[in-house]
Parts: C-alpha cells; structure tokens; sequence
C-alpha cells in the first residue's frame, strides 16, 4: 500500500512534527510534493509562537507550497501529515484541490479524515482526496501522546 518514497515523506512530517514538540506545540507536522515527487514544503504546528488559531501544519504547508508553485491549486499533488486533518485543514486541502493525503494516526476527537467527518471524500464538494491512513502510525502516536502525557502531570 504505501511505497519507499511515502516513508521517506512521512519521516520528514515526523521531523516537523518533532520540532513542533520541542516548540511546546502539539506535536504535528506536514509536507506537501509536487506530481513529480519534489518536496515543496514542510510545516509543522505554530499556533502559540505565531499566536494564529489557523497556524496548522497543514495549513502553513498549503501556504508555502502554493507559494513555490505560483498557483493557489496544488493538483496532483500529495501531502503526508502525521495526524488525521481537523476539519479547517481538510476543507483547505480540498480547496487547494490536493490529489492525494497520507496521514499516520487517526484523531477521534477533531478527525475529518474518516474519524467524525470525511470531508476530503464528501461527494457533495466538487474535489474529492484520496485518502490513505496508518503510515508510521505508531511513531506519530507516541509523540502525541508523549507530549500530552507531559502537558497533563505540568
């Protein structure tokens, strides 16, 4: 299901993510590569440090990669995040007309991804997303649950 090169994608989200971590931001990054498997951004959470309820890995990666190809469409490309897009982020992805998301773990409080909304498949938008999930899932986990676990005993 999933190739070397998403491995190799989805190990940068996981940098980003990282680094979001030792930010104190939950823990969560995203890259975007064009149809022909360039990186064309990385992101990673910024809320607190750009004080932006928007400032989403997913997001700010949109942003940079919409601003590298000179377009405000990514089509055909593919992003790789490791958590389950809330629903902002899914509907901007849909909007950037995104070919493609692989995400590594789900998130049932706020998932948009299949968890408690699908908006990236909903038939009623003119884009639909492929949508693969479980990619380094259990690494993308434990980083979260790692930096909650620290936030709850603080």
């Amino acid at each position: 299901m999933f190739e070397e090169l998403d491995v190799f994608f989805m190990e940068e989200a996981l940098k980003e993510a990282l680094l979001a971590y030792q930010e104190d931001e939950v823990p969560v990054g995203a890259v975007i590569v064009s149809p022909k498997g360039e990186l064309l951004a990385k992101a990673r959470n910024q809320m607190i440090k750009l004080k932006d309820p928007t400032a989403h890995a997913e997001i700010l990666a949109i942003r940079k990669a919409c601003q590298k190809m000179g377009n405000y469409r990514l089509t055909n490309c593919k992003m790789y995040v490791t958590l389950e897009p809330c629903p902002m982020c899914a509907y901007a992805i849909v909007l950037a007309r995104i070919k493609e998301v692989i995400f590594a773990t789900s998130d049932e409080k706020t998932g948009a991804c299949g968890s408690i909304y699908n908006i990236l498949q909903d038939k009623r938008l003119n884009h639909q997303v492929i949508l693969k999930q479980g990619l380094l899932r259990e690494q993308a986990s434990k980083l979260l649950k790692e930096f909650f676990k620290q936030k709850r005993t603080k």
